[in-house]
C-alpha cells in the first residue's frame, strides 16, 4: 500500500482510477463535442432557412452564425461558474453538472419551432439554448483534463495522458457528421423539416451513459489532498485573475491558430462548400467524417511527442503548419476538383492536431492546483471569444467582402502569429513536477501504468 493524503491507496488501484477517470473524462467530453459540435454542422445547413428565411443567403447565413457564436460568448461565464465550483467541491461533482447542462440544452434545441411557426420567437430560443450549451461545455474541458492528469503517476506522460478529453472533439465531431450523414438521405425535404431534429434528440441517450460512467469515479488524489490540507481557495476565479492574470492571457491567445481554423475547417466549410464550390452536403459530411477519424490518432501522437520533446516546441510547429496550410487549403478548395477538395479537408485537422495534442497539458501546467479548474478554464474559454465563435462570422464576412478564400486563408496566418508569440512568452513545464504535487512528491511509484506510454 501507498500513502498518499487522502489515505493508502494500492498501486494497482490507482492505475485502476486513472482508467477510469479517462474514460469518464474523454466519453464524457465526447457527448459534450457531439452536442456542440452538431450544432455548429446544422446552421451551415438548415438554421438560416428554418429560423431566418426572410433575410438573403449571406445575410442569413451572417444571423445563423451569429446565434451559433452566442455559445462561443457563453463559453467563459461557464468557465467562471464551474471552475469556481470545480476549485471549491471537487472535480467530479461540477462535470457532472456540466453534462447535464449541456444534454437538457441539446434536447430541447430538437423542439424549438421555425420562424414557419412561430416567427423571430423561433431563433430567440435558439439562442437562448445555444447560450446555455456554451456554458455547458465552457466547464467540461478544465474538469476533463483534472480529472485525467490529476490522476497521472509520471510526470512524463501528462501530455499523452490529457490529450485523451481532447480526443472527445473528434469523436464528438465524427458521431454529429455521422448523425447528420446517415439522416441526410431521407427523401426529399424530409431532413430540412424534421430529420436535423433527430441527432438533437439522440443527445439524451448519450448523456444517459455519460451519466452512468461519471458517477462511478472518484475524485482526484490532488484535490482530496487540498481538501485534507484545507488548502482550498474560497474565491477561486478572483485568486486565478490576480494570481495568474498572465498566464490566462497566454492561454487565451496561444489558442488562435488552434480555435479559429478548426470552426472555418469544420463549420463554415459547409456553407462555403455548398453555396460557393456547389458540391453536396453528403460529400462534406464525409470528408470531415474521415479528417474527424485521423485526429482519433493524430491527437494522442502529438499529446505523446509533446511529452518526448517538449510541449512549446510541437505546439509552435503547429501554429507555423496552420499558417501555411490556410492558403493550400483554400487552394484546393477552389480547385473544384472534387479529389482534391476531399483531401483538403481531411488533411486540414492535422494542422490543428499538433496544437490540441500537447494544448490541456501546456495551458493545465500553467496554474496552481488550488486555481488550476478556474485558470485553465478561464484561458482555455476566453479564446472563444476571440477566435472559436467570431471564425466563421469573419470568414463568411470576408468572403462576401474580398470575393476570394485567400482573404480567410490571410486571416488564419495571422491568428497563427498570435500564436506563436503568446506561447513563447509560456513557460514550458514539460516533465517537471507541478508543486509537488503528482507522482513522486506523493510517494506514488514513477513507473507509468497501463495507460501510459
Amino acid at each position: 500500500m501507498i500513502s498518499t493524503a487522502s489515505g493508502p491507496v494500492s498501486a494497482a488501484e490507482h492505475s485502476r482510477q486513472l482508467r477510469r477517470a479517462v474514460l469518464a473524462a474523454t466519453v464524457g467530453t465526447t457527448i459534450e463535442w457531439y452536442d456542440f459540435l452538431l450544432y455548429g454542422v446544422v446552421t451551415g445547413l438548415v438554421f438560416a432557412k428554418l429560423f431566418f428565411p426572410k433575410s438573403d443567403p449571406l445575410v442569413g447565413t451572417l444571423q445563423a452564425f451569429a446565434v451559433y457564436a452566442v455559445g462561443f460568448l457563453a463559453r467563459p461565464i461557464g468557465a467562471a461558474i464551474f471552475g469556481h465550483y470545480g476549485d471549491r467541491i471537487g472535480r467530479k461533482g461540477a462535470l457532472i453538472a456540466t453534462l447535464l447542462l449541456m444534454g437538457i440544452a441539446t434536447f430541447l434545441v430538437a423542439l424549438v419551432p421555425t420562424y414557419q411557426q412561430v416567427g423571430i420567437w423561433g431563433g430567440v430560443m435558439l439562442t437562448v439554448l445555444r447560450f446555455i450549451q456554451g456554458v455547458g461545455v465552457g466547464g467540461e474541458w478544465g474538469g476533463s483534463v483534472l480529472l485525467s492528469m490529476e490522476w497521472a503517476r509520471s510526470n512524463n506522460s501528462r501530455g499523452f495522458i490529457t490529450s485523451w478529453p481532447q480526443f472527445g472533439i473528434p469523436c464528438g465531431l465524427f458521431l454529429a457528421n455521422l448523425a447528420v450523414l446517415a439522416l441526410s438521405r431521407l427523401s426529399g425535404d424530409q431532413f430540412i423539416h424534421w430529420g436535423w431534429r433527430l441527432p438533437f434528440l439522440f443527445s439524451a441517450v448519450l448523456v444517459g451513459i455519460g451519466l452512468y460512467i461519471r458517477l462511478g469515479i472518484l475524485e482526484t488524489p490532488v484535490f482530496r489532498r487540498l481538501l485534507a490540507e484545507r488548502k482550498v481557495e474560497s474565491a477561486p476565479v478572483r485568486r486565478a485573475f490576480t494570481g495568474h492574470g498572465r498566464e490566462i492571457i497566454l492561454s487565451m491567445f496561444a489558442r488562435m491558430a488552434e480555435q479559429a481554423p478548426f470552426y472555418i475547417f469544420t463549420a463554415f466549410v459547409f456553407t462555403y462548400g455548398v453555396d460557393s464550390l456547389h458540391v453536396s452536403r453528403d460529400f462534406l459530411l464525409m470528408a470531415v467524417l474521415a479528417a474527424a477519424t485521423l485526429s482519433f490518432f493524430s491527437i494522442p501522437l502529438f499529446g505523446h511527442l509533446s511529452d518526448q520533446i517538449g510541449r512549446k516546441k510541437v505546439y509552435m510547429a503547429g501554429a507555423v503548419l496552420t499558417a501555411l496550410y490556410g492558403f493550400v487549403y483554400f487552394g484546393l478548395l477552389d480547385s473544384g476538383n472534387a479529389m482534391l477538395i476531399f483531401i483538403a479537408i481531411v488533411v486540414s485537422l492535422i494542422p490543428h492536431d499538433m496544437l490540441y495534442g500537447p494544448q490541456a497539458a501546456l495551458i493545465a501546467e500553467s496554474f496552481g492546483s488550488g486555481v488550476r479548474y478556474s485558470g485553465a478554464s478561464l484561458g482555455y474559454q476566453l479564446s472563444s471569444v476571440i477566435a472559436g465563435g467570431p471564425a466563421p462570422l469573419i470568414a463568411a464576412w470576408l468572403l462576401g467582402r474580398f470575393h476570394s478564400a485567400y482573404a480567410i486563408a490571410a486571416y488564419i496566418a495571422f491568428c497563427s502569429v498570435v500564436t506563436l508569440i503568446a506561447t513563447s512568452l509560456m513557460t514550458d513545464y514539460t516533465g517537471k513536477d507541478i508543486e509537488g504535487e503528482l507522482a513522486p512528491a506523493q510517494g506514488l511509484p514513477s513507473q507509468p501504468s497501463a495507460l501510459e506510454p
